[in-house]
């Protein structure tokens, strides 16, 4: 095991995905206190956090052994990010239960989450996707990312847009339709979840 604890994360997965077990403790141990307090610090409940933790570190087995994880950034980082993506999730069912009153189950205004105002934690996700979504545009080839800005960002039609970048409306279109594809591959590369509800 003291040979195991010397090894680098990057190292520890390779001998996971080859078969040494234990080489996942050796990660979770080494990650657990900053990944714990990170979602501790957003759900603020104990019991809350053990159960995101947990599932976390099933969906990085889970993911580890049908061997879909790239080794482009660091380990502690993904883990993060899943685990944030699992906050976000918990925060969204929440906001998607519907609230009723004792009283014969009436519909309870008060409590509907459609006639409140946004949370923290809801403002926290939308800055978060749309942070997210920026940082994934800008990865985009040149003409596709050109595109993408024109019409969500601008608001330009697509008749617009093949005028002001002298191509035909179907060049606009399938521009737009490659970059849509390669914004979902990159979200599923990046475990990224990027819908509000």
């Amino acid at each position: 095991m003291d040979k195991q604890t010397m090894l680098s994360d990057e190292e520890l997965v390779k001998n996971f995905i080859a078969g040494n077990v234990t080489c996942i403790d050796v990660l979770i141990d080494r990650h657990k206190a900053k990944v714990f307090s990170y979602i501790m610090m957003c759900v603020k409940q104990q019991e809350l956090a053990e159960d995101i933790f947990q599932e976390a570190f099933i969906r990085v087995i889970k993911t580890l052994k049908k061997g879909r994880y790239s080794d482009s950034g660091k380990f502690s980082s993904w883990v993060m990010r899943i685990a944030h993506n699992l906050i976000i999730d918990h925060y969204r069912k929440q906001k998607n239960q519907v609230m009723v009153s004792n009283d014969n189950y009436e519909f309870d205004l008060f409590n509907s989450a459609r006639f409140s105002d946004k949370s923290v934690e809801e403002k926290l996700v939308h800055d978060q996707i749309l942070s997210e979504v920026g940082m994934l545009v800008k990865m985009l080839p040149d003409n596709q990312r050109e595109v993408v800005e024109m019409r969500h960002y601008k608001g330009l039609s697509f008749k617009e847009i093949a005028e002001e970048t002298n191509v035909s409306i179907n060049t606009a279109l399938g521009r737009m339709r490659y970059a849509l594809m390669n914004l979902r591959r990159m979200m599923e590369e990046r475990n990224l979840s990027l819908t509000l509800s």
